[in-house]
């Protein structure tokens, strides 16, 4: 498996929490009622998962070994991603003040938490999008299969000191969890 493959098949992960971030927010726009525990669970997905893993991996290896390649990370693809992200976790910081009025019983917060959850989604889903379609095929080409694979290896040490020994699967079956519990849009 390449590196790449692998933040394709995290990105799935995400997409599907997405899926679960707008049934929330279309759930609290409504005025429906949601234990304030399932915002929290969301959210630790989105910032440990998301950010600190996925997104640890691409910061801290990945557009790395691509800019050794030639690949400017200013004025290109990298730094529209490194900007994204930036974007993504100011999304995060609302959510995550919206969750701490909306479990301290201010209603109004699940419409605030509402509106951040769909921007980070709709952000995250083009993101995805172009990384997927446009910035991993240009690792592909720039890449070795050696990198690839010292990539992987680094990856896999990412997830063990960012997130810790198994929390990668935990994080899937949270997930699914969600979904049944909160559904998809």
């Amino acid at each position: 498996m390449l590196a790449t493959e692998q933040l394709v098949e995290e990105h799935n992960v995400i997409e599907r929490l997405l899926g679960v971030l707008e049934a929330t927010a279309t759930k609290l726009d409504r005025g429906g009622d949601l234990p304030p525990e399932v915002l929290e669970r969301e959210l630790d997905i989105v910032r440990n998962f998301a950010d600190r893993c996925h997104h640890g991996k691409e910061e801290g290896r990945l557009f790395p070994a691509m800019e050794q390649h030639g690949i400017p990370k200013q004025g290109g693809p990298i730094g529209v991603m490194l900007a994204e992200h930036d974007k993504g976790r100011e999304y995060v910081r609302q959510m995550g003040e919206a969750a701490a009025g909306y479990a301290s019983g201010d209603k109004r917060a699940g419409r605030s938490f509402a509106a951040a959850a769909r921007g980070y989604a709709q952000l995250l889903s083009q993101h995805i999008y172009k990384e997927n379609n446009i910035l991993y095929p240009m690792a592909n080409k720039v890449l070795s299969q050696d990198e690839q694979q010292r990539l992987m290896q680094q990856f896999e040490q990412i997830e063990t000191e960012e997130i810790g020994e198994g929390k990668h699967h935990e994080y899937l079956h949270e997930v699914e969890r969600l979904e049944k519990q909160v559904g998809t849009a």
